[in-house]
């Protein structure tokens, strides 16, 4: 029997196979432990400059205020967010800088369309729903735009979710339940101590209302970037605290309903974005323990995290703000498909001359009543700059269809001018460049040269030539005259002397 025959007759012996399994194992727990913990950001609105404005301060590294920019941007990845869904990542860092916690997916939509609802369902597995989270970017330039912005996200949000598979479904009703039970963003180790009854077990905290009435199936966080531009709104567009108040209960409100948190950032200021973000993603340093916070104090640096807010306590802001009737209208006008947003029209359901549209049952209409544009609100104008008309602002068109019009002007004087000048043209005699030397010099003005430090009128000298060289003319014009006169005078006694008869005889001595 041959040597391969005899092997592949033979028996593998009981310790090959627990020598395998073993390898297997230690191979797979080493594979684990340098695997990245996974995060995702599905960023939502904004343009690509805010969007990339967000990841610079969610990546900024705080232990390192000194860095230069250069430095910071070198360590950024590129991001891809010019056309339909933008793509990056980050790696997050501990506190020394050199361990990684996690990495972190960040997918950036900017408009809020239907078409690209096929873009968003494949991001949403059951894997990947209790590591991601929703942000959506808002901007202070424009803050009357908020809600509406805002509802057609949220409808977009709810087309995805309902039309994903019930495993996915599934993980977004365990991931929502975790984080409604979250007692008031307290950890899980203060609800340890805290939340529990005499029999030993947890203590359910009933819900609020208005509280967690329409979840979506993954966290949301609602940033609303440049807060430095509402002192600009208050001295330029005459806003008071009751418009910042107003903003502020509304979106408490309804952001209250799906659970989400609400920060105001302002760029290159110190903010608490990065730790409101790596707590909902549930990112926790090895080293340094970072506390959150909330702040409904200082209006430019707000800060209400998940579960934290409450009817209560959005109340006691200002009085007479209906949160019943604003909770209401949510929940019904989010329930229809997301149209298209349109800004430069009135919507059909803003409030029309004063007048709410659907006897006020809009949520937008309401908002869009107190908070208005004031390029379009004429009603208040701001301090010292009252004017007859009532107008704060003036419209002023695109740069392109301006300066289009201004050139048929131009064109239109041009031939205005020509025809002008053809019915008065009169005929003129040709003039060399030698003549009117008067009316030339008013133009030209003297010509000068500069010999051995001396400057000298060149006018003056060829003036000066020609007097000399008449002079000259004239003086050797009567020089050869006389010369003339006197070569006469000498041809006529030499010519007497020939005529002259001469004396025969010598005359006598």
């Amino acid at each position: 029997m041959s040597t391969f025959d005899t092997r592949s007759n033979s028996r593998p012996s009981s310790k090959d196979g627990p020598k395998k399994n073993i390898w297997s194992s230690m191979l797979d727990n080493v594979a684990n432990g340098k695997r990245l913990p996974e995060k995702n950001l599905l960023i939502l609105g904004g343009t690509p400059e805010s969007q990339r404005e967000f990841l610079e301060t969610f990546s900024a590294d705080t232990s390192e205020p000194g860095l230069s920019n250069d430095k910071r941007k070198g360590r950024i990845p590129p991001i891809a967010n010019q056309f339909a869904l933008g793509y990056t990542y980050q790696d997050v860092l501990d506190a020394d800088q050199e361990d990684t916690l996690a990495r972190v997916s960040a997918y950036l939509l900017s408009e809020p369309s239907p078409s690209f609802a096929p873009l968003l369902k494949p991001l949403l597995t059951p894997q990947s729903v209790p590591e991601t989270l929703v942000v959506l970017l808002l901007d202070w330039s424009d803050p009357w735009t908020w809600v509406r912005r805002l509802r057609e996200w949220i409808r977009l949000l709810r087309q995805v979710l309902i039309s994903l598979d019930d495993p996915t479904k599934i993980a977004m009703e365990e991931t929502m339940v975790e984080w409604r039970d979250r007692k008031r963003a307290m950890d899980s180790s203060s609800a340890g101590a805290q939340g529990l009854t005499s029999s030993g077990g947890p203590v359910t905290i009933p819900l609020g209302s208005g509280e967690w009435d329409e979840p979506l199936g993954i966290p949301m966080c609602v940033v609303c970037q440049g807060a430095d531009k509402i002192e600009k709104l208050e001295k330029e567009h005459g806003w008071h605290e009751e418009e910042f108040d107003f903003i502020l209960q509304f979106m408490r409100t309804i952001l209250l309903k799906h659970g989400a948190s609400l920060i105001y950032t302002t760029p290159f200021l110190a903010n608490s974005l990065q730790s409101l973000l790596h707590s909902s993603l549930g990112i926790h340093s090895l080293l340094k323990r970072q506390s959150l916070k909330h702040n409904v104090i200082d209006r430019d640096k707000i800060l209400v995290p998940s579960n934290w807010d409450s009817w209560g306590k959005i109340r006691i802001i200002r009085e007479g703000f209906d949160m019943e009737g604003v909770s209401t209208a949510w929940s019904i006008e989010i329930q229809d498909p997301p149209e298209p947003l349109n800004y430069n029209e009135p919507a059909e359901d803003a409030p029309q001359d004063g007048i709410e549209a659907e006897d006020g049952s809009s949520a937008v209409a309401i908002f869009e009543q107190t908070i208005k544009d004031p390029k379009r609100d004429y009603s208040i104008a701001p301090p010292g700059r009252q004017q007859s008309d009532n107008k704060v602002e003036v419209e002023t068109s695109d740069m392109q269809s301006f300066l289009a019009k201004q050139l048929e002007v131009l064109d239109k004087q041009k031939q205005e001018d020509d025809k002008d000048r053809e019915a008065h043209q009169m005929p003129q005699m040709e003039m060399s460049p030698l003549d009117n030397n008067g009316r030339v010099n008013e133009y030209i003005g003297p010509v000068e040269y500069n010999k051995d430090g001396i400057q000298v009128d060149v006018d003056a000298s060829l003036q000066g030539i020609k007097e000399r060289e008449a002079k000259r003319g004239k003086e050797a014009l009567v020089s050869s005259g006389d010369e003339k006169a006197h070569n006469q005078a000498l041809a006529d006694f030499f010519a007497g002397l020939v005529r002259k008869p001469q004396s025969r005889g010598s005359p006598s001595t």
